[in-house]
């Protein structure tokens, strides 16, 4: 049975792209096969992978709002085993056009049960916000993994994020589960270690031991449309996401894969 994990933070600048372009090269280069959908208007995951957001012809808005299989918007990429579904512009407006369609938020849900039996891992790259899409994001997924900035208002913003997870398990999607929450753009601080501490404290089995740090390698490489195993291997931010890759794999398996 496939895994599918969707990223979600609703506030932006978390590394929440960064993680779900990494985690799935992550993925893909331990010869799992991984497929990234990008949902995010922005279509910044496509663009790590370099597939620009403006130059597709056909993307995950032909599949939401028109019903085109998702087999039909596939995108390869430089990894063997990781496909894309990538954004478009048209995305923009996807959310008020989905709120005049019937079951509007199973429309990932819907169009990913005949493809994602092809694959070991779906990463869902949400939009930096709690609306429709996002939503759709969370409904079709088994597992959530949060990423979290380490500053001063990362918890009121993971509180946020854990009610709507709530809020979805209980009224759309029973399955629904928090796979764990990774500590990102960790700058080794005092600062990002009592705001790591305090994390910890709270949530302490949900928390992964990897923590993503700040790297300037891993800021370049979507400049340069490759995720940073295709860009600089040897990198601290490249180790950490082959790291966290190996534990959400042992996590997932642990639980089950289709919990």
């Amino acid at each position: 049975m496939p895994r599918i994990i969707t990223i979600v933070n609703q506030k932006g600048g978390v590394g929440k792209t960064t993680t779900a372009v990494n985690l799935a090269a992550s993925m893909a280069a331990a010869e799992r096969h991984t497929l990234l959908v990008d949902i995010d208007p922005q279509g910044n995951a496509g663009s790590a992978l370099g597939t620009a957001r403006d130059e597709v012809e056909r993307s995950i808005y032909e599949v939401l709002l028109d019903g085109r299989p998702m087999s039909e918007v596939l995108c390869r990429t430089e990894l063997k085993f990781l496909d894309l579904v990538p954004a478009s512009r048209h995305l923009v407006g996807a959310e008020l056009e989905l709120a005049t369609h019937e079951a509007r938020e199973r429309r990932l849900a819907q169009a990913l049960a005949a493809i994602a039996p092809r694959y070991e891992y779906v990463i869902v790259d949400c939009p930096p916000s709690l609306g429709l899409l996002t939503l759709n994001g969370l409904v079709a997924a088994q597992g959530v993994i949060i990423p979290i900035q380490c500053e001063y208002f990362a918890l009121e913003g993971l509180a946020d994020v854990l009610r709507t997870i709530d809020l979805v398990k209980s009224s759309a999607n029973p399955v629904l589960q928090v796979d764990g929450i990774v500590l990102t753009m960790h700058a080794a601080n005092n600062l990002a270690l009592q705001v790591e501490e305090e994390i910890r404290k709270h949530f302490k089995k949900e928390v992964f031991k990897t923590v993503i740090p700040r790297n300037v390698r891993l800021s370049e490489s979507p400049s340069h449309g490759k995720p940073i195993l295709l860009y600089d291997v040897s990198s601290r931010g490249c180790q950490s996401y082959l790291e966290l890759a190996r534990e959400v794999v042992r996590r997932v398996d642990s639980v089950g894969r289709a919990a």
